[in-house]
């Protein structure tokens, strides 16, 4: 089963910017958002962090006071820092692990680690070296000999015959997934006949029972092709989350109101409506608003988005985009969806400048 990601966790991945990332023209500014990040999941839970410069990442992990008795460095090459979709999709004690004869599991346990082939957001972006982190990782028993991160049971699955980012899905916990067929229909990660052959892919690597579809909702400057994470996720006590447009003249209204009509005709597993609850859609963002703009990005808008938060033991870290009415409105609107968690904001308007946010930098890996 993919668990909910509100369930208990081990630990979260962090892929850490460089200088031959595409971050470079404002890596001090990407570095300091990462370091906020990892200083409050090690308050919380243990940190992965994934990077090609070892001891330049750890200096600035105890320069930026993290808490470094939480965290295990592993030296990997890199191309960027989405491990939202680069790194292994987890699910827990499966009945069956089934799917195509060039699957297969290595270990045991009631963790397995899927490892999917991520190829840039449909060849978008060179993704050579991200592909290959998970394998690494596992070659290297960073998870079994490790007491931090203390997955010594877990099992690697094989699912390289498959393209599957984790932004593009959302799971309940209990057997449903959300996604939208923008992105999984897209010749250029799969070519599958319909919505029921990725039906029949959850069922066997996923567990899952059903897919709810989104046609609709976009954000401009998204490169992912529309991720659930983007748009519209679950949270607790069959809630789920999503952004609204409340500005007719915007060019996202009638796209995200459609969304919004189709989430109010889904249903529970129990047959009962979703509790819907809407977060605010940010002010438009340009790249020119930032002071050392890159030129030929011009006037571009970048995809801010507060569903891009993450959920964590004892809290949830949402983007903030120094936007105090929306950013409050987005923390308020979180802590009615968790309302037994600490609402933590930060500020990650350089993340959106390559096109991501808070959930796209990280990936948690559950107990």
């Amino acid at each position: 089963m993919l668990p909910a990601e509100w369930e208990p966790q081990r630990f979260v991945q962090l892929t850490w910017p460089h200088a031959d990332t595409d971050w470079a023209p404002y890596l001090e500014s990407a570095q300091e958002c990462f370091l906020n990040i990892a200083r409050e999941i090690t308050r919380r839970e243990p940190l992965l962090v994934v990077t090609p410069v070892p001891e330049e990442t750890e200096e600035q992990l105890r320069k930026g006071g993290v808490d470094m008795s939480q965290v295990v460095i592993e030296e990997c090459p890199t191309n960027d820092t989405w491990a939202r979709d680069h790194a292994f999709i987890c699910t827990r004690e499966p009945d069956s692990i089934g799917g195509s004869t060039d699957e297969y599991v290595e270990g045991g346990g009631n963790i397995i680690l899927h490892d999917f082939t991520f190829n840039g957001w449909g060849m978008k972006f060179a993704a050579n070296l991200d592909n290959q982190i998970n394998r690494t990782l596992y070659d290297d028993d960073i998870f079994a000999d490790n007491d931090i991160l203390d997955l010594w049971d877990a099992a690697y699955q094989n699912n390289r015959d498959k393209t599957l980012e984790g932004g593009s899905i959302e799971s309940d916990g209990k057997g449903t997934i959300l996604t939208t067929s923008e992105c999984l229909l897209s010749v250029n990660r799969n070519i599958f006949e319909d919505k029921s052959s990725f039906k029949r892919w959850f069922q066997d690597d996923f567990g899952a029972s059903r897919v709810l579809w989104l046609d609709y909702g976009f954000l401009v400057g998204d490169d992912t092709d529309s991720h659930i994470d983007t748009l519209a996720r679950f949270c607790p006590n069959d809630t789920i989350v999503y952004v609204k447009c409340n500005d007719p003249d915007d060019i996202h209204y009638e796209g995200l109101k459609q969304m919004e009509e189709q989430l109010k005709g889904f249903g529970t597993v129990e047959g009962k409506p979703f509790r819907l609850l809407a977060l605010p859609l940010p002010a438009p963002i340009l790249e020119s608003d930032f002071p050392d703009a890159i030129p030929e990005a011009g006037d571009q808008r970048l995809p801010a988005t507060y569903a891009n938060f993450l959920v964590i033991n004892g809290a949830v870290l949402y983007p903030t985009y120094n936007q105090p009415e929306n950013d409050q409105k987005a923390a308020e609107v979180l802590q009615e969806a968790f309302p037994d968690r600490e609402i933590v904001g930060i500020d990650c308007r350089v993340l959106i400048r390559q096109h991501g946010s808070l959930h796209c930098v990280t990936m948690q890996y559950p107990r």
